[in-house]
């Protein structure tokens, strides 16, 4: 990138996967805010003339803004690597492997990372029986921001109804009770802690809608929770191979001390809606959002 000019910028947004609408909410703030950082801002929704419209208009870097399927999990990734245009985020292999959950915790499990027991299962399966002793949680292995999420009761008599459109396979976990908590990583820094605190489920709702959660940031944790919720989070953002921004999140069982942290699942795509949490952490250390995108960009690259 040149540094007498600003540099001509791609903001990727929108998409087809089933969190099109809070990627095209994270892409207008990062449009906005690198425009105000000075770069030469075109916004584009992903669609499938994608290829030929970035050669048309021939952009220095992709800030890639999409979430989900196809725009996190390295099949865009894959894309611009072939296209030569350097990318913000994570490369194609930690893409696609954090977007698979079941790998994912895997890959704690190698790094000596604490997960609880999960295992994938056919939706027939599911829906025909308990697969696991509730409490449990179902959820697609393979799409973000707590889409199609069952929470099943210790008492439950009866398996989850799960919708029709869930896929064949998901992902069955063992219930983690206790406070959500999450880290972003920055580069090979992390942030700070956020504690999150809803009415109920952290759903899709609570993440995104005004007034849905709230954020007590740092959290008031003991030092030994916070400073391992840290030192996790990185570990997590360097053994999965991430790059630029990821955020991890956890649960936190108060009542078992150290051993009632348990990491949930890493995000290399975070949003950055006005609710968001990774810019929110940022503010918080000093980086206001302009900052934080202008960073992502310099990071850009399209060789890992």
């Amino acid at each position: 990138m040149s540094a007498l000019a600003p540099s001509k910028v791609v903001v990727l947004m929108g998409g087809p996967s089933a969190e099109r609408e809070v990627s095209l909410s994270t892409g207008r703030e990062c449009a906005a805010a690198l425009v105000e950082a000075g770069f030469d801002v075109t916004e584009l929704d992903a669609g499938p003339d994608l290829a030929a419209r970035l050669a048309d208009i021939a952009p220095d870097v992709v800030f890639n803004a999409l979430h989900g399927r196809w725009g996190e999990d390295g099949c865009v990734q894959g894309l611009l690597e072939w296209m030569r245009i350097p990318y913000t985020h994570s490369g194609v292999l930690a893409s696609a492997l954090t977007l698979d959950k079941q790998r994912t915790k895997a890959a704690y499990v190698d790094a000596g990372l604490p997960v609880v027991p999960s295992l994938l299962a056919a939706s027939a399966d599911v829906r025909a029986g308990h697969v696991m002793a509730p409490p449990y949680v179902v959820k697609p292995n393979n799409e973000g921001s707590s889409v199609g999420i069952y929470l099943v009761h210790d008492m439950a008599n009866a398996p989850p109804p799960l919708s029709d459109d869930m896929p064949d396979r998901v992902m069955v976990e063992a219930y983690a009770p206790g406070r959500e908590l999450t880290v972003t990583v920055l580069g090979n820094r992390a942030l700070t802690v956020t504690d999150i605190l809803t009415d109920g489920w952290y759903d899709y709702d609570a993440k995104y809608k005004a007034g849905g959660s709230r954020h007590v940031i740092p959290a008031e944790l003991p030092q030994d929770i916070f400073d391992a919720c840290m030192d996790y989070a990185l570990k997590a953002h360097l053994v999965l191979g991430c790059r630029g921004i990821s955020r991890t999140d956890f649960r936190w069982d108060e009542t078992r001390g150290l051993d009632g942290l348990i990491l949930l699942e890493t995000n290399t795509q975070p949003g950055m809606t006005p609710t968001s949490l990774a810019p929110e952490q940022a503010a918080h250390v000093g980086i206001d959002f302009p900052t934080l995108c202008r960073t992502l960009v310099e990071d850009a690259s399209c060789d890992r």
